[in-house]
């Protein structure tokens, strides 16, 4: 939650004095998360009591998806002027303000109360892209940390040496059968490892195994009924279970390619305003919050050259 107090009297607009009768009190007291809609609104409602916070943004012309465009470092930093053509706005209303954003036609049975709009100052709405596989296991637990500097992404473990470091792979061991399906059972409460499937006793868990049950073909090339670079649907004994994990089965089929890769990505977008001037009000700066959208979260898919 942020808070900011202040007074303001029903004669604002006007900048007359008020008596005692025109002093209202308003708290900025919201959600550390807003929303967004159309070209570029932000917003963020309560209903406690019924008011809320936007910035609209039309000069420069910005979408949500411009802000996904970060940069190789996978930060993005865009700065936007408050004007009367981008306005930050505090509003009161007589009713629940949660539809009135994002329709054509605002809701007839809300009425605005107070509108008190800032028209100068500086928004920096802040992107940063961080990447997981997906596969249960910390980044930082993937990565030997041969360079001393805590970060998977410098000089990073590739295991497989697939071209994809081992904290965005989500098949470590380059054998077809992803490392979520190994077992690798990380305890993020022990903050190590738990009984790491290891089928073949050899002190290499299979999720860093390219040979899995030990019988010297590779896990990916005990493809025996169908080449689709997954190992797990090929079972000559359903007794037993798939090849791979079976020793007493070690026919060779030459895997010719490596299984498509699921990289997840969340892109966490902030606003920070700076120097706003509401009537009678200034603030040097304001946290509005981290953007809740669908569109934040989403995949991108890498197949590793054979």
């Amino acid at each position: 939650m942020r808070k900011f107090s202040f007074v303001l009297c029903l004669s604002l607009f006007s900048f007359l004095s008020c008596d005692d009768g025109d002093i209202i009190t308003a708290e900025f007291d919201f959600d550390s998360t807003y929303e967004t809609c159309g070209d570029l609104v932000f917003y963020n409602t309560k209903d406690d009591p019924y008011e809320s916070l936007s910035l609209q943004i039309t000069d420069p012309e910005l979408t949500l998806e411009d802000l996904l465009e970060v940069e190789d470092d996978n930060t993005l930093v865009t700065t936007i002027d408050i004007s009367s053509s981008n306005p930050f706005n505090y509003r009161s209303y007589d009713g629940d303000p949660s539809d009135y954003f994002c329709n054509d036609i605002p809701p007839s049975d809300v009425y605005i109360t107070n509108d008190l709009e800032s028209t100068s100052g500086e928004a920096t709405i802040t992107t940063i892209l961080t990447e997981d596989d997906g596969d249960g296991i910390p980044a930082d637990v993937e990565d030997e940390n041969l360079d001393g500097d805590d970060d998977p992404s410098t000089n990073p473990t590739d295991t497989d040496g697939d071209g994809i470091p081992d904290y965005l792979d989500d098949d470590d061991d380059g054998d077809n059968i992803k490392t979520s399906s190994e077992s690798p059972n990380y305890d993020e409460d022990e903050g190590d490892f738990v009984d790491s499937l290891d089928t073949d006793g050899d002190g290499i868990p299979d999720y860093l195994d390219p040979d899995d049950d030990g019988d010297g073909v590779l896990t990916r090339d005990e493809e025996n009924k169908t080449q689709d670079q997954n190992p797990a649907n090929d079972i000559t004994f359903s007794s037993v279970g798939a090849d791979y994990l079976n020793p007493d089965v070690a026919t060779t089929v030459t895997a010719t390619a490596y299984r498509e890769h699921t990289i997840e990505q969340t892109y966490e977008i902030t606003t920070v305003l700076t120097n706003i001037q509401l009537p009678n009000v200034s603030q040097d700066v304001f946290y509005l919050g981290t953007l809740d959208d669908d569109a934040t979260s989403t995949e991108r898919y890498v197949t590793p050259d054979f």
